[in-house]
C-alpha cells in the first residue's frame, strides 16, 4: 500500500491544525475564483496559454506532494493510455474550453455552466451505465436543472444579449466532465494506483497535449504583464494542484457527499467575485437561474432515506459521472475503496 493510502482514522497533523470546515471554505473560494483568474489571464494570454500555464503550475504542485510522499508514477502501457484519455477529457479539454469562452462571456455565467455539471452526468449515466437506473427524484432533478439553464440563458427573450458560442463553450466543457467520468469508471476504477500516484500522471499527460498544440495556435507573448500572469500562476497553483489536494482530503475525512457540496458553492462565489471585482453586470434571470440549477442538481444527488447510512462510494467511480464534476477532477480509486471500506475520520 502506498503511502497515500494510510488509514484516515488517525487524523495527520494537517487536519488538526486546520479543521474539514475550514478547507472546504477554502476549496469552495480557489473553485469560484478560478473563473475570475481565467478571465483576467485571457487578457493577455491566449485561451491555449492559460491552459498551458495552468496545467504546469497544477502539475508541478502534484509533483510536489507526490515526491513528499515518495510516490511513484503508474506502470502499464493501458493505464497511460487510459491516462491520456482522461487527462484530455477532464483537464486538456474542457479548461481550454472554459478559457475561451471567457473570451466572450463574463466569468459569472462561465461558473454557472460549470454547475451544470452534474446534470450532465445524470443524463449521461442513464443511457451509459445500466446500473444507474433512473428514479423519479433524478428525472425531476434533471428537468428541474435544465430549466435552470433556460432561465440563466434568457431563453423568453431569444437570448437577446447573450453570446452564444460563449456559452456553448462553458456548456460543452461542463458535459466533458461526465464523459471523462464515465471513461474513468470504465477503464480506471479498479487501478490498484493510488490516486495521487495517477491523478499525477494524469495532469501531466495533460500539460504535454497542451505543450504540443499551444505552439501550433499561437504565438510567443511579446510581454507578460504582472497582474494576468500572476492569475494564471494562481488559477494553477491554487485552483489546480491544491484544489485537488484539498478535494480528496476531504472526501478521505468526511465522505464523497459532504465534499461534493462545494460544487453548490463555486457559481456562487463565481458570480459574486466576477460582479465585485470586474464589474461584470448581473440581471435577475442569472441568479434565479443558478439557484434553479443548483436545485435540480442537488436533485439528481439525494438518495432516498433507505441508503442513505450505506456507504458511499467517491465520486467518479463506484457512484458514476452523476457526481458534480470540480473545475479539476481527477482519478481517484483509492478514496473509492476506503469509501467502500466505510474508513472515515
Amino acid at each position: 500500500m502506498s503511502s497515500s493510502a494510510a488509514s484516515p482514522s488517525v487524523p495527520s497533523p494537517a487536519r488538526r491544525v486546520l479543521d474539514w470546515r475550514l478547507r472546504f471554505g477554502v476549496l469552495s473560494l480557489v473553485w469560484g475564483f478560478s473563473f475570475l483568474f481565467m478571465k483576467v489571464g485571457t487578457e493577455s494570454f491566449a485561451p491555449f496559454q492559460v491552459t498551458l500555464g495552468r496545467l504546469a503550475f497544477g502539475t508541478a504542485v502534484v509533483a510536489a506532494a507526490m515526491a513528499v510522499k515518495r510516490e511513484r508514477l503508474p506502470r502499464g502501457a493501458w493505464t497511460w493510455v487510459h491516462l491520456t484519455v482522461a487527462g484530455f477529457l477532464l483537464n486538456a479539454l474542457p479548461f481550454s474550453l472554459f478559457a475561451f469562452s471567457e473570451l466572450t462571456i463574463p466569468s459569472s455565467l462561465a461558473g454557472i455552466c460549470n454547475a451544470t455539471s452534474p446534470l450532465w452526468g445524470m443524463a449521461l449515466s442513464l443511457v451509459a451505465l445500466s446500473e444507474d437506473r433512473p428514479t423519479r427524484r433524478r428525472v425531476a432533478g434533471l428537468g428541474i436543472g435544465f430549466l435552470g439553464v433556460l432561465t440563466v440563458l434568457g431563453v423568453w427573450q431569444g437570448f437577446h444579449g447573450l453570446d452564444v458560442t460563449g456559452t456553448a463553450l462553458a456548456l460543452l466543457a461542463s458535459f466533458s466532465y461526465p464523459v471523462g467520468w464515465i471513461y474513468v469508471r470504465r477503464t480506471l476504477a479498479g487501478s490498484s494506483h493510488s490516486h495521487l500516484s495517477l491523478t499525477g500522471a494524469q495532469l501531466g499527460l495533460a500539460t504535454l497535449q497542451l505543450a504540443v498544440v499551444t505552439p501550433l495556435f499561437t504565438s510567443v507573448p511579446t510581454s507578460f504583464p504582472v497582474l494576468p500572469l500572476l492569475a494564471v500562476a494562481a488559477l494553477g497553483v491554487l485552483g489546480t494542484g491544491l484544489a485537488f489536494l484539498i478535494q480528496y482530503d476531504l472526501v478521505a475525512e468526511v465522505g464523497p457527499t459532504t465534499a461534493q457540496m462545494v460544487t453548490y458553492f463555486t457559481p456562487v462565489i463565481a458570480t459574486a467575485a466576477g460582479v465585485a471585482l470586474l464589474g461584470e453586470s448581473l440581471s435577475w434571470s442569472t441568479p434565479v437561474g443558478a439557484a434553479v440549477v443548483l436545485a435540480g442538481a442537488a436533485l439528481t444527488q439525494s438518495r432516498p432515506r433507505a441508503d442513505r447510512g450505506r456507504s458511499e462510494p467517491a465520486p467518479g467511480t463506484d457512484r458514476g459521472p452523476s457526481e458534480p464534476a470540480p473545475v479539476a477532477p481527477s482519478v481517484t480509486p483509492e478514496t473509492a475503496r476506503r469509501a467502500r471500506q466505510g474508513s472515515r475520520v
